[in-house]
């Protein structure tokens, strides 16, 4: 049976926004909540760590639009208190399919990239068009959400909406990883045996993570340091990226081992972050890092880096697509003490029960005032 929460996504693929929604529907279950995913097509990478008896609905729709009438449908019969639509277009329609099904209950729309560069800069979608359906289909909901200022900002500026009206809700990207060292017996397997320096950077081989850049930034780096870099992550530059690899003469040096479910050897292994992305709606990866109380180097990209990190105070900011900038601020983090324990605290801020309970306050109302109206509205 269907609970309160139902999560609509497009499926579910290893992505950032994906694992995200996983670990808040982990929590609301353990809270008490019972929550059900309803996705376009049944399939990603994240289905196998689904919480246990989570129900998930496959809408078998092969394209967005295919998504409405099922959408309608399952609204109509389920009725669940908390609808949460994440990523357009499918918020759009997802708002729409609501109205269609006479509003039952609450919906939540929700955003997690920077839609002027990700849909009209990347995918080529009209900047009119992007900015009509924001502007007529997010009013209909009961709230929208964003994940960092920067995506909110974008959100208003494509829309006309004001700021009020989009709440800006960071990602639960602390999972409450243990932070302790990996064993010397560990180290060696993952990074090689005679490695100086360790350097990782985790995110989908795709032209926005800019992985080029940061190749050319390693083969920067002075012989001295004996660095490895280590790319997790999978996607369609992996040719392009491995023969570039080759064209610098780092081949030795620099591992692509791919999409792995579980990075957080490697972040507890190494002795640096490094982010470089052109843009990012937040950068789970970077919390990720400070968890493990690693320094970071990020490119001072639009998007959530920048909140992330505090302006710098957490982490070294450089310039997007700039090389010799991002292999000094490399070296110079590599050589310089670092306080962990600063990183992990800053983490916190952004552990998956912070992320949870605010999502459950906006879902109640951000007054908390529903509880007052409705007692056991959305209870346990």
């Amino acid at each position: 049976m269907t609970g309160p929460i139902l999560i609509v996504l497009p499926d579910l693929r290893g992505g950032g926004a994906e694992r995200l929604h996983l670990h808040l529907a982990s929590y609301w279950q353990q809270a008490g909540y019972r929550v059900s995913f309803a996705l376009l097509r049944k399939t990603g990478e994240l289905l196998d760590s689904l919480p246990a008896a989570t129900e998930v609905e496959d809408l078998a729709a092969p394209r967005i639009r295919n998504a409405f009438l099922p959408l309608v449908a399952l609204l109509r019969k389920r009725k669940p208190r908390i609808t949460l639509a994440a990523m357009w277009p499918l918020t759009s329609v997802a708002a729409l399919a609501w109205l269609a099904a006479g509003r039952p209950g609450r919906l939540f729309v929700s955003d997690h990239n920077l839609l002027s560069l990700s849909c009209v800069g990347e995918l080529g979608v009209p900047r009119r068009l992007l900015g009509w359906s924001l502007r007529w289909s997010y009013p209909l909901a009961s709230g929208a959400i964003a994940v960092s200022r920067a995506v909110r900002d974008d959100l208003c500026r494509l829309s006309g909406l004001p700021e009020s009206s989009i709440r800006v809700i960071h990602n639960p990207a602390a999972l409450g990883l243990d932070p302790g060292p990996e064993s010397a017996e560990t180290r060696p397997q993952l990074w090689g045996g005679d490695c100086g320096r360790r350097i990782l950077a985790v995110g989908s081989l795709k032209p926005v993570k800019d992985q080029a850049t940061l190749l050319r930034a390693f083969a920067l780096l002075p012989a001295s340091l004996n660095a490895r870099l280590t790319i997790l992550g999978e996607g369609p530059l992996r040719p392009e990226l491995e023969a570039l690899v080759g064209q610098l003469g780092i081949a030795g040096r620099v591992a692509l081992p791919g999409f792995v479910a579980d990075p957080s050897p490697w972040f507890r292994s190494a002795d640096l972050f490094v982010l470089s992305s052109r843009w990012e709606g937040f950068g789970n990866v970077l919390v990720e890092a400070l968890q493990c109380g690693l320094p970071v180097v990020s490119t001072d990209c639009p998007g959530g880096p920048a909140e992330i990190l505090d302006g710098g105070r957490y982490g070294e900011l450089v310039r997007p697509q700039d090389p010799p900038a991002l292999a000094a601020a490399m070296g110079a983090a590599l050589q310089r003490s670092h306080e962990r324990a600063v990183s992990m605290v800053r983490a916190r801020d952004f552990s998956v029960p912070t992320i949870a309970e605010q999502y459950l306050r906006v879902f109640r109302g951000q007054d908390d005032s529903l509880n007052a109206m409705k007692p056991g509205w959305l209870q346990p």
